[in-house]
């Protein structure tokens, strides 16, 4: 009878240690799927980044939609930009159709990097400032940029489009 019972608990402590495991597990992964990418350094050379973030290739269609989504960049809520269907836009930045004949690549970098170290009293956001560095409001943006590296690169591929 007691070699029953203690079967039985002993099967009861493993099926909860099991449970317990995969619970802890899962919350890890999920914790590790929503941790924010690698920061990347940069450094400004003369009022420009000249080398792409994190050795990336940026892609002109994806910058194009992430300067258009309000939940991205959201560059129209500030610049206008030569984007056909937009209607409203903001007036506050200069417009930015022939932004790539105005400027080099790696003083758009800096721009949209962190417009700071050009203009420091500027209300333009840094996209991929050093998240160290910054006290966010909302505690779902601790440690983390507005824009990842790979998005940053790919508004720049746009940018730099616009001639």
């Amino acid at each position: 009878m007691y070699q029953s019972f203690f079967v039985s608990l002993l099967s009861s402590s493993l099926i909860i240690s099991s449970v317990v495991f995969s619970a802890t597990s899962l919350a890890g992964n999920i914790a590790a799927a929503t941790q924010p990418e690698p920061y990347c350094q940069w450094q400004v050379d003369n009022y420009a980044i000249e080398k792409p973030l994190c050795g990336l290739v940026g892609d002109p269609e994806r910058g194009k939609l992430i300067v258009s989504d309000g939940s991205k960049g959201n560059c129209l809520a500030c610049h206008r930009l030569p984007i056909d269907g937009i209607a409203a836009y903001g007036t506050i930045g200069p417009p930015l159709a022939g932004v790539g004949t105005r400027l080099t690549e790696g003083f758009i970098r800096l721009r949209v990097v962190d417009t700071r170290n050009i203009s420091p009293m500027s209300i333009m956001p840094g996209f991929y400032r050093d998240p160290s560095l910054i006290n966010r409001p909302r505690k779902d943006y601790k440690g983390k940029t507005f824009l990842t590296a790979q998005q940053v690169e790919d508004v720049i591929a746009y940018l730099v489009t616009l001639k």
